[in-house]
């Protein structure tokens, strides 16, 4: 007995733990202690980490189109009624823009009470090369949303565009049954597969997260982030209240469960997306963990949150909230009621269709910078310290997206109250 219960804590959790913690000390002590040269930065950080890192993302990458497109047609065939999956998918998009505009406010807020960028010596600060998003309007993002053809989509990688095609498919084999058995039974299998493999590469997340954590604090240290402190404090500040505050408070007004259990038990997922920074390679864990640990259906969360990692960015949009007043503070300009009205519905839209993956939000960032006239070269002074953001906004990002999913699992009764109050 006693080595079974060892064995259960050294589980996945506490081995990507493990590799988290040792990869920031690793980073730290080459940092500080390990004087630059060949070997250090070439063949450790630039080399051994960077590859190991990189490639346990790409298999993460390499799961996502497929395991997305395969949940969504068994989440959209499994829910079985075609009213039922409007209302369900109707409450979740609803859900997912109403707390992104209200992440953005409270970033808002925040950033004008705080006043991040006030004083700010710009020329202490190392800036990097910007890349500038084009801005595309309402329509043309409505429009993106229908893929011209679904196998390009799929190629290619666009998500939202891949998950409207999904959503077809499932809806499809729903309403025809038994006389697409065959086809329906592909995709179950096909999502099986999609599942093992997951749990595959899964097993090398220890240490991909130990490259991946250790590569970032060798090349950054604590140094980079003296300048911005003030900014980073916003950002997280303003994260955790969202965390923490806005979705605990829907969450216990809409199911009447305790948000703090549902935080303990989902802690492993939030852990690894901090780790990875991306929101697409937690879909598997995520799935598995509200079924197992919060008792969410399957045939809810295989819809939910893929949909989530692609539409819903709360993290993100945080993030460019306080980006926004820190930059309007340091260059010294003055943002008026309709500026915010207008950060607050471009940051909302550009969350749309951001694919989940490290540090993409500076991209869409450009977008709302040009919305009110602030200038691009205030998000080069944010890009050396985004990778520590990233993380914590990731986390935020799958939070609301499991959190949306147990209120609205809730109302369509498949929640297992029994599972999420056990301990």
């Amino acid at each position: 007995m006693a080595k079974e219960k060892s064995k259960k804590k050294l589980g996945m959790t506490t081995l990507i733990f493990i590799g988290l913690f040792l990869g920031a000390f690793t980073g730290i002590i080459l940092y500080y202690f390990v004087p630059g040269g060949y070997m250090r930065d070439t063949v450790l950080v630039d080399g051994v980490f960077y590859v190991v890192g990189q490639g346990f993302l790409r298999l993460m990458q390499m799961l996502v189109v497929p395991l997305v497109f395969c949940s969504l047609i068994c989440g959209s065939a499994a829910i079985g009624d075609t009213k039922t999956l409007g209302k369900v998918g109707v409450k979740t998009i609803v859900f997912y823009l109403f707390t992104t505009a209200l992440a953005i406010s409270i970033a808002l807020a925040v950033g004008t009470i705080v006043k991040p960028g006030l004083g700010l010596d710009t020329a202490a600060i190392q800036t990097q090369d910007v890349t500038v998003a084009e801005s595309t309007t309402l329509t043309e993002t409505l429009l993106n949303i229908i893929p011209t053809n679904p196998i390009g989509a799929l190629a290619n990688g666009t998500m939202l565009q891949v998950i409207v095609f999904a959503l077809f498919v499932g809806i499809i084999l729903a309403k025809l049954g038994e006389r697409v058995e065959v086809v329906s039974n592909f995709f179950a299998q096909f999502n099986d597969i999609m599942m093992e493999m997951t749990n595959m590469v899964m097993m090398a997340a220890p240490i991909g997260v130990y490259c991946l954590i250790a590569r970032t604090f060798s090349n950054i240290g604590f140094s980079g982030f003296i300048p911005m402190a003030k900014y980073m404090l916003c950002v997280l500040g303003a994260l955790a209240i969202h965390c923490l505050g806005s979705y605990s408070a829907l969450m216990a007004i809409f199911t009447r469960l305790n948000p703090y259990r549902f935080i303990r038990k989902y802690f492993p997922v939030m852990s690894f997306a901090f780790s990875t920074a991306t929101s697409n390679a937690t879909i598997p864990m995520a799935i598995e963990t509200l079924d197992e640990k919060i008792g969410v259906s399957k045939k809810i969360s295989s819809f939910t949150i893929p949909l989530g990692a692609t539409i819903n960015m709360d993290g993100t949009a945080i993030m460019q909230g306080v980006a926004v007043c820190f930059a309007a503070q340091a260059f010294g300009i003055t943002l008026t009621p309709t500026d915010y009205l207008t950060v607050i519905a471009t940051a909302t839209l550009a969350s749309i269709g951001t694919a989940g993956v490290p540090s993409v939000g500076l991209i869409t960032l450009s977008m709302v910078f040009a919305s009110v006239g602030l200038p691009v070269e205030a998000i080069a002074m944010i890009m050396g310290i985004d990778r520590i953001l990233d993380m914590a906004r990731t986390m935020v990002n799958i939070t609301g997206d499991a959190m949306c999913t147990v209120i609205v699992a809730n109302q369509d009764g498949a929640l297992n109250r029994d599972v999420f109050n056990s301990k």
